[in-house]
């Protein structure tokens, strides 16, 4: 007997039992579920939510495998000094860089999916319903944004916190109001802010991590950020070039910007992603710093502000450092969060670039803003859908009110003579 008909024959055996969720979520993970319907007109699909949840698995592990070979190779810059004839397979894509990041990665991504996973688990053997696939995600993402060193312990109570009080309590999938992933970094952020901050070089085997004179932290996405926020924007150490292809200290999946532009066409060539959130969000983030470039150059501050480093700092380079371009690509399009009209999502996507880069210039002492944008917008994002509908019938009923209705005669109908309602 194989294996599928040995676990068909033990999903029988728990068929209407209380643990029958949990082994369903094994079973139809490993097999395609077998059952049919007898009664009505159905179409069947292939993009399920499972399948869903895989495309944008597949558009985040390029990010989680430039991010191993980033973390040694920032691991080794750190003690030895960054080379200075860079060669990408010499210095960078070793054997020996992402060895270092798998050992130091992998355990954050087993713990995220272990106990994310174990609490959908429990939520759906309590309440009775099968085990959904949004956590896949969200375990995937978490890894990606928080510090390669934060405590494994640290990481499993903020995973609780977010997928209890982020999704669970709302309802599960498809019912909550905020970004579970952006949930777990915001209780990271605020309960344990020491962690979070990025001042430290972080080298592996370091108790409290190694300091060198100009340099920046490799321990968080807003590493690069905290040192222009100093006023640093002169003497900063890294190319353009650095910064748009990722060889940037930061958070595992945040520094390369540009497996970061692949994976968003590809989430857009996919369908799974909104382009018009992306776009506008990217134009929200170079309208905001545009306004603080104009602000520096009518010198309406002066130059030893605290303000002055990031507001100096180029408007459209806010998008190669810290986590915006991530934020925006692979949370800000999150469907359940995000708003559902199309205008919506202009305005939604707008306001999270531009608040993002508010934060991050008003904000000095934590210096990345686009995780508390998106989690403010959340909130905002069903008033948002709201006023737009109200809107659209609005204006619909004007015209109603204002078309010229002809009475019906022989052979006619009848006829709008503006526009189509």
């Amino acid at each position: 007997m194989g294996l599928k008909e040995k676990l068909h024959q033990t999903k029988l055996k728990y068929q209407g039992k209380k643990m029958a969720p949990a082994f369903n979520a094994i079973h139809t993970f490993l097999y395609a579920p077998n059952e049919t319907t007898h009664n009505g007109s159905h179409v069947r699909g292939a993009d399920d939510l499972k399948r869903t949840m895989n495309t944008v698995i597949m558009a985040l592990v390029p990010c989680l495998l430039f991010g191993m070979f980033n973390t040694g190779y920032q691991h080794s810059a750190a003690i030895d000094g960054f080379p200075e004839n860079f060669s990408l397979f010499e210095h960078f894509l070793t054997w020996d860089n992402f060895w270092l990041g798998l050992i130091t990665i992998l355990p954050l991504v087993i713990v995220s999916y272990g106990v994310g996973l174990a609490v959908e688990f429990v939520f759906a053997v309590i309440k009775g319903h099968e085990v959904e696939e949004g956590y896949l995600v969200t375990g995937m993402l978490v890894p990606l944004i928080v510090p390669v060193d934060i405590p494994l312990w640290m990481l499993a109570v903020a995973v609780v916190f977010g997928v209890v009080i982020g999704k669970e309590v709302f309802g599960g999938t498809g019912m909550n109001i905020l970004n579970p992933a952006l949930t777990i970094r915001a209780f990271l952020f605020f309960a344990y802010p020491t962690w979070m901050s990025g001042d430290k070089v972080w080298v592996h085997g370091a108790v409290d991590g190694v300091t060198k004179a100009g340099s920046t932290d490799a321990i968080s996405g807003e590493t690069v950020l905290g040192y222009l926020a100093q006023g640093n924007t002169a003497d900063i150490s890294y190319s353009l070039s650095d910064m748009f292809y990722g060889f940037i200290p930061g958070s595992v999946g945040e520094t390369s910007t540009l497996l970061i532009l692949l994976g968003g066409l590809f989430l857009i060539f996919s369908k799974i992603a909104s382009w018009r959130i992306m776009v506008s969000a990217v134009i929200g983030a170079l309208a905001m710093g545009l306004i603080f470039n104009g602000v520096v150059a009518a010198e309406w501050i002066p130059e030893y502000s605290k303000f002055y480093g990031l507001m100096n700092f180029e408007f459209w380079q806010h998008l190669l450092v810290g986590g915006l371009a991530f934020g925006i690509v692979y949370m800000a399009t999150d469907p359940v969060t995000g708003s559902q009209t199309n205008r919506g999502k202009w305005i939604y996507g707008f306001l999270i670039g531009f608040l993002s880069v508010m934060i991050r210039v008003f904000n000095p002492g934590y210096p990345e803003g686009v995780f508390l944008a998106i989690l403010l917008m959340n909130v905002f994002a069903p008033t948002i859908d709201h006023y737009v509908v109200r809107g659209n019938i609005k204006r619909r009923m004007k015209r109603l009110k204002n078309a010229t209705i002809y009475p019906k005669t022989s052979g006619e109908v009848e006829a709008l003579t503006t526009e189509t309602v």
